[in-house]
C-alpha cells in the first residue's frame, strides 16, 4: 500500500526578507571561496581577502594579522577600512590586545564595546577606537596558531550566527595562506611551476566593453611590494633614481594624453602624483635613507609616514586622507620599480587582470607594455574609467568569476568588443586571432602611409 502524497505546500522556515539578505551573502561566500583557491602569491590573498569579507560580514574594517618569523608578534599585513599606511607597520605581540588574545587562546573573541575592555590596546594614529564592535579570531597552520583575522564595526554587535560565520572564514582564510606560503616555498627552492597555459579548460566568461579591441596574452595579477625590504645594495640611489624617472614619465604622458582628449578635469587626480613627485624633499629624503643603509621599501615607507603624520597633524579631512592613500600607491609603485627581484617583474605582452585599475598598476606595469586589461565585479568608480581610457588598451570590466576560474599565467583571450574573456583558448582560435590582428596592423600600416 503506498502512502498518498501530500498536496500541502511546505512551509519556509526561513522569512522571505532574511532569505533576500543570504542570497547575495551565498554569492559573496562562492566568489570568496574562488579567491581563496587560485595559486596566487600571498600578497594577493592578503589584499583581496579583506574587501571579500568585510562585504560578507557587513563589517567596514577587516584586517589580517600574520606572526613573524619568531612567532612572537603579530604584525598586519592586509586591511581595508583604515589607514592605508596601517599594514606593515602595526605590530602585536601574541597575547598582547584582543587581537593578540585571540591567538594565545586559540578561540573566536568577540566584545561590544571593545575599547571599554581591559585587554583592548589603542594603536596611535589608527583611530580603531571608532569601530567598537569588535570580533578576532586565529588562523591554524598545522594545528598551530600562525596569525588573526580581525573584523569591525562602528554600530550593532557581531551575533552568535555571524561568529560562527567568522569561524569559518578563518578557516578559509587559513587554508588560503598556507597554500600561497607553500607555494612561494616551492617556487623559492626551485619547485618547477605551472607554465603559462598550462591549464587545460576552455572557460569562456562575460563581461562589459569597457575599451574596444581584442589582444591575447597570458594573464597577470599585478604584484605589490615585499614588506619586507629587498637589500638594493651598492646600485640602491641608481634604481631608485631609475624609478623616479621612470613613474615621472609614465604620469607626464597620461596628463598629456588626458590633455589631448580633453580630459583634464576628470584626471586631476594625477596632479597629486606629480605634485609628490616634483617635491625635492620628498625625493632627496628618500635618497638620504637608501644611502644611509635603509632598503627602497624602508626609505619609502619612513618618508610616507612622515609626510601622512605632517599633513595630519593639526586636522583630518576627507582630501588629506585621500592623499595620504595616493602617497601610499606612489610609494608602493616606486619600491617595485627600484626592486631587483625577478618575481617583481611582470610577464611581457600580458593581460592584466584585477579588482580595479590604479595609476599603481600603470606605473609598475610600464615596462612590461601590456596588450589589455580585465576587471572583476568590483571595479567600480570614475577613476577607473579615466584611467581605462588613458591606458588605451582593450578591457573588460565586470568580468563574473575571474579570480574563480582564472589563474596566473594562464593564456587568455580579449575580446572587449563583445565584452568577452577566453581562457585558454584552442589552438586555432589563437591562430584565427592572430591573423586578424596582423591584417588589422597592415590595414593600419596601409593607412598611416596613404596619410603620409
Amino acid at each position: 500500500m503506498t502512502r498518498a502524497r501530500s498536496e500541502a505546500p511546505i512551509d519556509d522556515p526561513v522569512p522571505s526578507s532574511e532569505r533576500r539578505r543570504r542570497e547575495p551573502r551565498l554569492s559573496e561566500l562562492l566568489d570568496l571561496s574562488g579567491f581563496a583557491s587560485r595559486s596566487i602569491p600571498l600578497e594577493w590573498i592578503l589584499e583581496g581577502m579583506p574587501q571579500r569579507i568585510a562585504r560578507i560580514l557587513e563589517a567596514p574594517v577587516v584586517s589580517i594579522y600574520l606572526m613573524d618569523e619568531a612567532r612572537e608578534s603579530l604584525v598586519m599585513r592586509g586591511n581595508t577600512g583604515l589607514a592605508p599606511l596601517a599594514v606593515g607597520r602595526v605590530e602585536l605581540r601574541v597575547g598582547e590586545g584582543l587581537t593578540g588574545l585571540a591567538a594565545q587562546e586559540r578561540r573566536i573573541v568577540a566584545f561590544e564595546q571593545a575599547p571599554q575592555h581591559d585587554a583592548w590596546c589603542a594603536v596611535p594614529d589608527l583611530d580603531d577606537g571608532q569601530y567598537p564592535e569588535f570580533v578576532a579570531g586565529p588562523l591554524f597552520d598545522e594545528g598551530e596558531p600562525v596569525g588573526v583575522l580581525v573584523a569591525q564595526r562602528a554600530s550593532r554587535a557581531f551575533s552568535e550566527d555571524e561568529q560562527s560565520l567568522f569561524a569559518s572564514l578563518c578557516g578559509i582564510l587559513s587554508l588560503a595562506v598556507r597554500g600561497a606560503e607553500s607555494e612561494e616555498a616551492r617556487r623559492v627552492h626551485g619547485t618547477r611551476r605551472r607554465r603559462a597555459g598550462g591549464g587545460a579548460r576552455r572557460v569562456v566568461l562575460p563581461g562589459r566593453s569597457a575599451v574596444d579591441g581584442r589582444a591575447l596574452g597570458p594573464l597577470a595579477a599585478v604584484r605589490r611590494p615585499p614588506r619586507r625590504g629587498v637589500s638594493l645594495q651598492g646600485d640602491g640611489s641608481r634604481l631608485l633614481n631609475e624609478a623616479f624617472t621612470t613613474a615621472e614619465r609614465v604620469l607626464r604622458d597620461l596628463v598629456q594624453r588626458a590633455a589631448g582628449a580633453g580630459r583634464g578635469q576628470d584626471a586631476a587626480f594625477l596632479d597629486i602624483y606629480r605634485e609628490i613627485l616634483d617635491d625635492a624633499r620628498f625625493r632627496g629624503r628618500s635618497l638620504e635613507l637608501v644611502a644611509s643603509g635603509s632598503t627602497s621599501a624602508e626609505a619609502l615607507s619612513q618618508v610616507a609616514r612622515e609626510a601622512v603624520r605632517t599633513a595630519t597633524r593639526w586636522t583630518r579631512s576627507s582630501f588629506l586622507e585621500e592623499r595620504a592613500r595616493d602617497l601610499e600607491d606612489l610609494c608602493d609603485a616606486l619600491i617595485m620599480l627600484a626592486t631587483p627581484d625577478p618575481r617583481a617583474a611582470m610577464p611581457s605582452r600580458s593581460i592584466l587582470m584585477s579588482d580595479a585599475l590604479t595609476v599603481y598598476d600603470l606605473l609598475v606595469t610600464a615596462r612590461s607594455r601590456p596588450v589589455g586589461v580585465a576587471l572583476s565585479e568590483r571595479a567600480d568608480g570614475p577613476r577607473t574609467r579615466v584611467l581605462l581610457d588613458l591606458f588605451g588598451l582593450p578591457a573588460v570590466l565586470d568580468v563574473a568569476g575571474l579570480f574563480r576560474w582564472a589563474s596566473d599565467g594562464d593564456i587568455a583571450m580579449l575580446d572587449a568588443s563583445r565584452g568577452l574573456l577566453l581562457i585558454n583558448p584552442s589552438r586555432a582560435e589563437i591562430s584565427e586571432l592572430r591573423e586578424s590582428l596582423g591584417r588589422e596592423s597592415a590595414s593600419n600600416r596601409g593607412e598611416l602611409a596613404s596619410c603620409g
